[in-house]
């Protein structure tokens, strides 16, 4: 059992003590700890809230409570309920809203949840407005109103405004997609995708949809993460049904992964770089992705007359460096594609419909598109340390044997080869290295990934 508090939020498991699990006690400290945030940072008496919940089994149970409290800190509140987080993230300035609370655990298994706190642009905290939550809520400095001064509980919809949304995208083109007659399969482990989806799907045209655990009822069918070992049945579907192409998300909807019709996966990585590879076509500009994505879309950047910089791993740093480069697109490599044109969010809404066009104006298939990209293969490793070892100075040592190559050090260190990468980031939580490596075969990524743990080891 588990409670994890950090700069972006607080997630943990349900039940168990206070203090070690996201129990109902810890849920009313942080969320009055936000409030309180809110209320120092604006001057209006009744700061309007914004909260929304993927579908986890306990997600009601956390989603009364925090309503409750915010009620209770003089807060109004704007209830979306069942909501996807880009949903909830539109609705937050559509509301003019103060700030918002997402209720989900995103990938992690069924019995997690989480809170996600936005502010009043409906994006994530930076990392000194979540550590000053940190220590509102440690010291408990939080006053809650007197009666005369409760806040107010409104209800709303808002998935309706946010696929309109996405459908007055300039580089969204129903006529195309509906021209089409796409086949579509979609897996969206029982959680609010399997409303959000298929919905945006026949606003697009889409001819026919084929439904994979879309009954949105929070008892995860499969492990919630969107990658190819939880997605056989969704390979299956798309094969056995002749589907055009196969999405899956995550249980917020924050991030997509793509099949092809044979059933093979369009890769995680290749999210991002396909959706850019089409808006980079019609307007040219910057990318960005973090420092453990694929090479990939540095390269169809360039290609398309672009410039690439990457970010610290973290959808707040890619933002912020998004908004410094004034990008047209970027993302994560984990299947997550932050359009700004719609918001600076992940959003795997704004990633179908962009793809769908992309497939609907080439007339190619996914696995013909996948073809048309650069070829990258990426291997993730780790390197377990014994707690008493000190993490950054073997980062520092790294950087020195690598000098002769391109280091980056913004987040941990990146070792960028004239065909290859690997980037080490030492984990917040365990006393492990990540070791993320890329290179043009699957068999070079683990070889050189491995000789860099190696070299790691020696150094411990």
């Amino acid at each position: 059992m588990t409670l994890i508090k950090s700069i972006s939020g607080i997630r943990g498991t349900i039940g168990g003590e206070t203090g070690e699990n996201l129990t109902p006690l810890d849920i009313v400290k942080f969320t009055a700890a936000y409030a309180a945030f809110i209320k120092k940072a604006t001057s209006e008496s009744r700061p309007r809230i914004v909260v929304g919940r993927d579908a986890r089994i306990s997600g009601e149970m956390v989603h009364r409570i925090i309503t409750g409290t915010l009620m209770g800190m003089g807060c109004d509140v704007t209830d979306i309920g069942l909501a996807t987080t880009p949903t909830t993230e539109i609705a937050v300035t559509k509301e003019m809203a103060a700030g918002g609370i997402i209720i989900t655990a995103s990938h992690n298994p069924k019995q997690w949840n989480a809170l996600k706190l936005l502010n009043n642009r409906g994006e994530f905290l930076n990392a000194e407005e979540g550590k000053e939550i940190l220590s509102i809520a440690e010291a408990e400095k939080f006053s809650f109103s007197p009666v005369d001064e409760l806040g107010k509980i409104t209800q709303k919809q808002y998935l309706h405004e946010h696929i309109q949304s996405v459908l007055s995208l300039p580089l969204v083109d129903k006529e195309a997609i509906k021209a089409a007659n796409f086949r579509v399969a979609v897996d969206s482990v029982n959680s609010v995708g399997g409303v959000a989806i298929p919905e945006l799907l026949y606003a697009l045209g889409v001819k026919e949809i084929f439904k994979l655990h879309c009954a949105p009822h929070g008892n995860f069918s499969h492990n919630p993460e969107p990658l190819p070992q939880n997605l056989t049945e969704l390979s299956s579907l798309t094969q056995s049904s002749k589907a055009s192409v196969g999405f899956a998300v995550d249980p917020d909807v924050d991030r997509l992964a793509i099949y092809c019709e044979d059933g093979e996966p369009f890769g995680e990585e290749y999210t991002l770089v396909a959706v850019s590879d089409y808006v980079l076509q019609h307007t040219p500009g910057n990318t960005v992705s973090n420092l453990s994505s694929s090479r990939a879309l540095q390269d169809v950047t360039t290609a398309r007359g672009g410039t690439y910089h990457a970010a610290a791993v973290g959808e707040v740093n890619v933002v912020t460096k998004m908004k410094e480069v004034d990008a047209v697109i970027g993302g994560e490599g984990n299947g997550g594609v932050i359009y700004p044109a719609s918001h600076y969010g992940r959003d795997a809404l704004v990633g179908i419909a962009l793809f769908l066009t992309y497939l609907a104006k080439s007339g190619k298939t996914p696995s013909e598109l996948k073809k048309t990209l650069p070829v990258y293969f990426m291997a993730k490793q780790k390197v377990e340390l014994t707690p008493d070892i000190d993490t950054d100075t073997i980062l520092e040592k790294m950087k020195e044997k690598f000098s002769n190559q391109k280091i980056t050090d913004i987040d941990g260190v990146k070792i960028d080869f004239p065909d290859k990468w690997v980037h080490l980031r030492k984990s917040n939580t365990e006393p492990i290295i990540r070791v993320y490596s890329e290179a043009h075969s699957q068999e070079e990524a683990e070889q050189i990934g491995k000789q860099i743990i190696d070299m790691i080891r020696d150094l411990a």
